[in-house]
């Protein structure tokens, strides 16, 4: 069960209704910079987790100052569309609304997840930035943690993604095999426990080392992975070596 921090209480909360019944997702923005980009990335993450458990979601992006860029933004970095808040209305009868939004942001009654800002210290502005890089560059760390986005940062991150993607293309090749059990019940403890996406890449990386594992077992992990991470890890399935 994904369970999240509530940042009006400082408690855990339940992030799926008790009845299983549609959740709005609302993603809280204020205009297009690296720390609104990735109030819309975790209110992504948010949804991917609540749809891999197999809740409905219904997911609105609010704000009113520079929408056409941060939804440009968003797309190119995955994220699934986000639909106008403003034309929300009173809500289809859902039985949950969640919100997501940078520190210290008022929003409406409801559980709301704390999204901390991001320091941009790269050279250019987020958008001439390989968009998947910059999204692996901010899973690596706890949505409720600061995040500086320097070079070094970016060039890890883009290092870790070229080799992923050359690995999975490979491992693509070999016998099919399930994912092991104990590895998928550590990407679900860790995405569970209040997005810990930091968590989920770390099940990753003892996997691409791990000399025990079938290589089909390794593609089957990071395939099952990417349907929260959204990384794109399968891109390069079928490309000449």
């Amino acid at each position: 069960m994904l369970r999240i921090t509530d940042a009006r209480t400082g408690e855990p909360v339940d992030a799926a209704p008790a009845r299983r019944g549609l959740t709005r997702v609302e993603a809280h923005t204020q205009g297009f910079d690296p720390a609104n980009l990735r109030v819309l990335l975790v209110a992504d993450l948010l949804v991917r987790a609540l749809e891999l458990g197999g809740t409905p979601v219904w997911a609105l992006l609010t704000g009113e100052r520079q929408r056409a860029e941060l939804r440009a933004a968003g797309e190119a970095l995955g994220a699934r569309p986000f639909e106008d808040g403003r034309d929300a209305g009173t809500g289809l009868g859902e039985a949950q609304v969640l919100h997501v939004a940078g520190e210290g942001t008022e929003t409406p009654e409801g559980p709301c997840l704390a999204v901390a800002p991001v320091h941009w210290e790269a050279p250019g502005p987020p958008d001439a930035t390989d968009p998947a890089v910059l999204r692996l560059t901010l899973l690596a760390h706890p949505r409720r943690a600061s995040v500086t986005v320097g070079t070094a940062a970016l060039d890890e991150a883009r290092d870790t993604l070229g080799r992923w993607r050359r690995a999975v293309a490979d491992w693509a090749s070999r016998p099919s095999r399930p994912v092991p059990d104990p590895v998928r019940a550590g990407l679900r403890t860790a995405w569970e426990d209040d997005l810990d996406t930091a968590g989920v890449l770390r099940v990753l990386r003892a996997v691409e080392t791990d000399p025990d594992l079938p290589d089909g077992a390794r593609f089957e992990t990071f395939a099952y992975a990417d349907r929260l991470l959204g990384l794109d890890l399968t891109r390069d399935l079928g490309s000449p070596a």
